[in-house]
C-alpha cells in the first residue's frame, strides 16, 4: 500500500475533501510510474483498461485489506492516460466504466471567481447537476456550493444511494464542490450527502435542480431544460420592441392546480391545461395570464410561496418541457406570461437550503435578520455575493429557458424593512441606525437592472404595500427599478367602497378618488388578486352589498371601474363570473354556476366586452401615466354617489367619458359635461340587457350641445342606469 495510514483513513472514513488527488490515476512520487485507486464497495475485481492509447499497460487493482478501496502500480507508463474501470461485483457481474475520479473540474477559475463576486449570470449551467461530454464520455458534471462543509458525495438510483461512491472534491476556497459522473444521464435521481460543519450527515436536495419528485418526495431529478423547440419567435420579437407602460395590459391570474380538474383529486397537467386555458382567455380578451408560483414547493397549502426548487416548474403537472409547450401555446395566442416570483424567504425543510452545509448559508444566522415571523420561513441572506447571484440567476433563468414575459416580486415591503411586522427589539438596525434593508435594496436594484438589461421587453412587478418612494423608477436615479408596483392602497379602499351599502357611499366617495392623488408617483397595476378571496374575506360575489341583482350590478361596476380607471389591470380567476364561494385550492372553481342563471354569464359577457373596449381604445392605455391622460370631469356629486372622468391620449386627442353612478337610484336627464360637442357613442352600458341589467340607457348615443358644466364648454344630458357604469367616446 503507498497509501499512508493518514491518507488511506480519510477516504475509508469519508472526510477527504480533494478525493481526486489520492482516487483515479496519479504519478508516482518518484515519476517512475503510475498508481490508480479506486473505491468500490461493491467489487470484487478491478482492472486498468486504457482507453484510447491501446498500448498503454493494462493491470489489475487489489483490494487494500478490510477497505473497499482497491489500488495498483504500475512502472510501464509515467504519464496518466483515459481508461476504464471494468469491474466484477461479488455477484460475479461486470460492467465497465470511466473512472468519476479521472477528469478535470467542469467549473473554471473565472466561473468560481464571477460566483464569488456575485456576478456569475449563468452559474445555473454551472452548478447543480449539467449534463456533459467529457473526453467523449456521456455523463454529468454535479456542483454545489457548501463552503462550511467536511464532506458531500453525490447519491442517487445510480450508485445505490451510497455516498462512498461520489465523494466530491472541493475547489479551492470558492466552497463549491464537484465531481463528474460517467454514466449518468436525463431521469437519474439524486441528492447531496452532506457531511456538515458539525460533523452530522444529512441528504439535501439540489438548490439548482432542474426538476424534482413529485411531493412529498424531493430528489432532484437530472434534466434538460434547454431541448424544447420554441414557435413563439413573432412573439418574443414584438416583445423586445414593446413598451409595457404604454400598452394595453390586463392579467387574468391563474392558480394551475385549480383552475380546472380532471376529478376531485387530480389536477390538469400543463399540457392539458394548455389548450383550453388559451381558449378561455384569448376569448375574454385578456393580454397576459400570471401564474401563481409555478416553482416546485412541497407545502401545497402554501399555493407556491414556500419554494424548495427556485430552478424547477413544480412537477405535480408535468416536466419543465410541459411547462414551456403551456407558455408556447400561449405566445402563439399572442397572450403574455407572467409568474409569481419569490425571493424574500424560503422554508426551513430540514432537507432543503435551510442551514444547507450545517451553517446559515443562504440565511442570517441571526434570526432577528433571518426568521420571517410571520410565515414562520427564513430570510435570504442578501449580503452575500453567492446567495444574490444564486436569485439574480433564478430570475434570468426563468426569462431565458422558459420565455417569461414577466415576474410578479412576492412580499417585497418584507424584503424593504428590518422591522417589518417586528416588535421592538426583535430587530437589528442597519449600519446607519435605520430600518431600511440595504442589502435587499441593493439586491432588488441588481435584479431589476440585470433583467430589463438581458432580456429587453420584459416587465418586473413589485407586490409592495407600503408608501417607499420610487419603487417603479429606474436605479439610476434612486429607485427599485420595477416596471410596475401593485397598487394596494386602490384595492383596499375600492373593496372598502363597494363592500358598503349603497346608502351610506356617499360619506366615503374619498375611497375612490382617493387613488389619484399618488397615481402618478408610481407605475401602478390595479390588483383584484387571490389574496382578497381567501382567508375569511369571502369572494368579490359575497362583498358586495345587496340581493343577487344588486351583487352582479356592483360586480359589473366595480370591474368596469378597474378597467377604466388609469393602471394595468389584475383579476383572479373565478372574479370574470362572480364566483360566490371562497377560493379553495383543492378545488376547482364552480364552473356550474355558468349555468346556473343568468347573472354569472352576464358578467362573464361583461368582462369579455370589456376587455375588447380595453384593448382596443387606446385612450385606456396609452397615457396610463402621463397627467394628460386622465381629468376628472365631476368627483364631487358625493350625495348622488356620482363619478365621471375622461380617460384620453397623452395629446388629448379619442376622449373617453366615463360616468359611474354608485347606488341602485337610475338618474335620469342628469348633465354631465363634455369636452367636445356633438354626438357621443355610448361604447360601455354594464346595465345593459346582455349582461343581465335592466337595459336602461341612452339608446346608444347621446347629443353634447354649448352648455357650459363641470368646467367643460359642452355638455348633455344623460339617463344613468342604476347601479352602473357607462361609457361614451366622440
Amino acid at each position: 500500500m503507498i497509501l499512508t495510514e493518514k491518507e488511506l483513513r480519510s477516504l475509508v472514513e469519508l472526510i477527504h475533501q480533494s478525493p481526486h488527488s489520492l482516487l483515479g490515476m496519479n504519478p508516482l512520487g518518484d515519476k517512475s510510474g503510475l498508481v490508480a485507486r479506486a473505491m468500490l464497495p461493491n467489487a470484487a475485481k478491478v482492472e486498468i483498461q486504457p482507453v484510447h492509447e491501446k498500448d498503454k499497460p493494462r493491470f489489475e487493482l487489489q483490494r487494500i485489506p478490510n477497505t473497499d478501496i482497491f489500488e495498483g502500480v504500475t512502472k510501464q507508463a509515467n504519464k496518466v492516460y483515459a481508461y476504464d474501470l471494468v469491474v466484477t461485483t461479488h455477484e460475479g457481474k461486470k460492467f465497465q466504466t470511466r473512472d468519476a475520479f479521472s477528469f478535470l473540474p467542469t467549473l473554471s477559475e473565472a466561473d468560481l471567481y464571477l460566483f464569488g463576486k456575485g456576478d456569475e449570470r449563468k452559474i445555473h449551467e454551472k452548478l447543480g447537476a449539467q449534463l456533459r461530454v467529457a473526453d467523449g464520455v456521456h455523463g454529468t458534471s454535479f456542483a454545489v456550493w457548501a463552503p462550511n462543509a467536511q464532506r458531500i458525495s453525490v447519491v442517487g438510483d445510480f450508485n445505490n444511494w451510497d455516498g462512498r461512491y461520489h465523494p466530491m472534491r472541493l475547489l479551492g476556497g470558492s466552497g463549491v464542490w464537484e465531481i463528474f459522473i460517467p454514466g449518468v444521464g436525463v431521469g437519474a435521481h439524486y441528492k447531496f450527502e452532506i457531511r456538515d460543519a458539525h460533523g452530522h450527515i444529512s441528504l439535501k436536495t439540489d438548490p439548482f435542480g432542474f426538476f424534482f419528485e413529485i411531493p412529498p418526495k424531493n430528489a432532484a431529478i437530472v434534466w434538460d431544460t434547454k431541448n424544447f423547440k420554441w414557435n413563439d419567435g413573432s412573439w418574443m420579437k414584438k416583445r423586445r420592441d414593446r413598451d409595457a407602460l404604454r400598452s394595453p395590459m390586463s392579467i387574468y391570474e391563474v392558480h394551475a392546480g385549480s383552475w380546472k380538474k380532471k376529478t376531485a383529486t387530480e389536477s390538469w397537467s400543463y399540457r392539458e391545461l394548455a389548450e383550453p386555458l388559451v381558449l378561455y382567455v384569448k376569448r375574454l380578451g385578456f393580454t397576459h395570464v400570471e401564474f401563481m408560483p409555478v416553482a416546485e414547493h412541497a407545502f401545497f397549502p402554501s399555493w407556491g410561496y414556500q419554494v424548495t426548487g427556485f430552478f424547477a416548474p413544480t412537477s405535480r403537472y408535468g416536466t419543465p418541457e410541459d411547462f414551456q409547450f403551456l407558455v408556447n401555446a400561449l405566445h402563439e395566442a399572442g397572450i403574455g406570461v407572467i409568474i409569481d416570483w419569490v425571493p424574500a424567504h424560503f422554508p426551513r425543510d430540514e432537507w432543503a437550503l435551510a442551514k444547507f452545509d450545517g451553517t446559515a448559508l443562504y440565511e442570517h444566522e441571526d434570526p432577528r435578520r433571518g426568521a420571517h415571523q410571520d410565515w414562520g420561513t427564513l430570510i435570504f441572506n442578501y449580503g452575500r455575493n453567492e446567495v444574490s447571484n444564486f436569485l439574480v440567476a433564478n430570475a434570468l433563468y426563468w426569462l431565458d429557458r422558459f420565455h417569461i414575459d414577466g415576474l410578479r416580486v412576492d412580499a417585497v415591503a418584507s424584503m424593504l424593512y428590518l422591522d417589518y411586522s417586528r416588535k421592538p427589539g426583535e430587530w437589528l438596525p442597519n449600519q446607519y441606525g435605520g430600518r431600511e434593508n440595504l442589502e435587499a435594496i441593493d439586491f432588488l436594484r441588481k435584479f431589476n437592472h440585470i433583467a430589463h438589461v438581458e432580456h429587453p421587453g420584459i416587465v418586473t412587478i413589485a407586490e409592495e404595500s407600503t408608501a417607499w418612494p420610487q419603487v417603479t423608477r429606474p436605479p439610476y436615479i434612486g429607485g427599485l427599478g420595477f416596471s410596475f408596483k401593485w397598487n394596494m392602497g386602490w384595492m383596499h379602499d375600492t373593496l372598502d367602497y363597494f363592500s358598503r351599502d349603497p346608502i351610506h357611499r356617499k360619506f366615503h366617495q374619498n375611497d375612490l378618488t382617493f387613488a389619484m392623488i399618488y397615481h402618478y408617483h408610481e407605475n401602478f397595476v390595479l390588483p383584484l388578486s387571490h389574496d382578497e378571496v381567501v382567508h375569511g374575506k369571502g369572494s368579490l360575489h359575497r362583498r358586495m352589498p345587496g340581493d343577487d341583482w344588486q351583487k352582479f350590478a356592483n360586480l359589473r361596476t366595480l370591474l368596469g371601474y378597474q378597467w377604466l380607471f388609469p393602471g394595468k389591470k389584475l383579476l383572479f380567476m373565478g372574479g370574470e363570473f362572480g364566483q360566490v364561494n371562497e377560493w379553495n385550492a383543492n378545488s376547482q372553481l364552480d364552473w356550474w354556476l355558468l349555468d346556473a342563471g343568468p347573472y354569472h354569464r352576464g358578467l362573464q359577457k361583461f368582462v369579455e366586452d370589456l376587455n375588447k373596449l380595453y384593448t382596443s381604445t387606446p385612450s385606456l392605455w396609452q397615457a396610463d401615466y402621463d397627467h394628460s391622460g386622465f381629468y376628472w370631469i365631476d368627483c364631487n356629486d358625493n350625495a348622488n354617489s356620482i363619478l365621471s372622468f375622461v380617460r384620453q391620449k397623452n395629446d388629448g386627442t379619442e376622449p373617453v367619458a366615463v360616468i359611474m353612478n354608485l347606488t341602485p337610484v337610475p338618474r335620469w336627464n342628469y348633465r354631465i359635461g363634455l369636452p367636445r360637442p356633438g354626438k357621443w357613442r355610448e361604447v360601455l352600458n354594464s346595465d345593459a340587457g346582455i349582461y343581465s341589467g335592466s337595459n336602461t340607457g341612452n339608446y346608444g348615443q347621446v347629443w353634447a350641445h354649448e352648455h357650459a358644466c363641470h368646467n367643460q364648454n359642452f355638455s348633455a344630458e344623460i339617463n344613468l342606469p342604476p347601479m352602473s357604469i357607462i361609457a361614451f367616446t366622440p
